[in-house]
């Protein structure tokens, strides 16, 4: 979907400020924050590609005036409600009132360590041979799916060159709908920045673009 994170480009918004010497959080709440989304996350319940599109879901009145890890706790908010761990009521009282779904796991302190380190990789096998090769010309498709997608709306329509092939990889537009992971063939794609942005763009810029098969088409 075209969400409201999807800024590449968009004008009106500001000039980008970035702060000297950033912390990695700037409250207490916001590292707690981050702990209970991976917590959340190792439930088994949903996927990285269903959060993810869940924080892309937030209406956009409510994504832009929320800071980072408000978006992070709103999302995962709604997905435990989803999932059936709390009820709306019982974030409203802040308190359990009756009994949730079971999780398939439960994130122990011991584990944390060698979980984050494990991570969660996402390359599988796929039958089909690939249908391009490293330095194909290629152009991305004009779509707008209503559900989730990587495929940014300034990369789309424009004409790349592969320059990197990474095997297979879940599918990121079905596993966020539970649809199954689905498998494709990922590439990198690297675009002119007068592709992308047009004659006034500095031309010695390049995009890389990290897209799945389904995106693409020979140009």
């Amino acid at each position: 979907m075209n969400g409201p994170q999807d800024l590449g480009g968009q004008m009106g918004f500001g000039p980008i400020a970035p702060e000297t010497d950033e912390p990695l959080f700037h409250a207490d709440w916001e590292a707690r924050a981050m702990a209970l989304t991976l917590a959340g996350g190792t439930l088994g319940a949903w996927s990285i590609d269903e959060s993810r599109h869940c924080r892309e879901s937030l209406h956009p009145a409510d994504y832009y005036t929320s800071s980072y890890y408000e978006i992070w706790i709103k999302a995962l908010e709604r997905l435990l409600v989803r999932h059936n761990f709390v009820t709306t009521a019982e974030l409203k009282a802040g308190a359990k009132l009756g009994e949730g779904a079971k999780p398939k796991r439960v994130l122990k302190r011991e584990d944390v360590a060698p979980v984050l380190a494990r991570g969660g990789p996402t390359n599988r096998p796929v039958k089909s041979a690939p249908l391009f090769q490293v330095g194909d010309q290629v152009r991305t498709k004009v779509s707008h799916p209503a559900g989730h997608t990587r495929l940014p709306r300034y990369a789309r329509g424009k004409v790349g060159r592969i320059e990197a092939h990474h095997g297979g990889h879940v599918f990121p537009d079905t596993n966020a709908s539970g649809n199954g992971e689905q498998p494709q063939h990922l590439y990198t794609v690297v675009f002119d920045g007068t592709e992308i942005w047009g004659p006034e763009s500095d031309s010695s810029l390049t995009i890389s673009v990290d897209a799945w098969e389904s995106y693409l088409e020979s140009f």
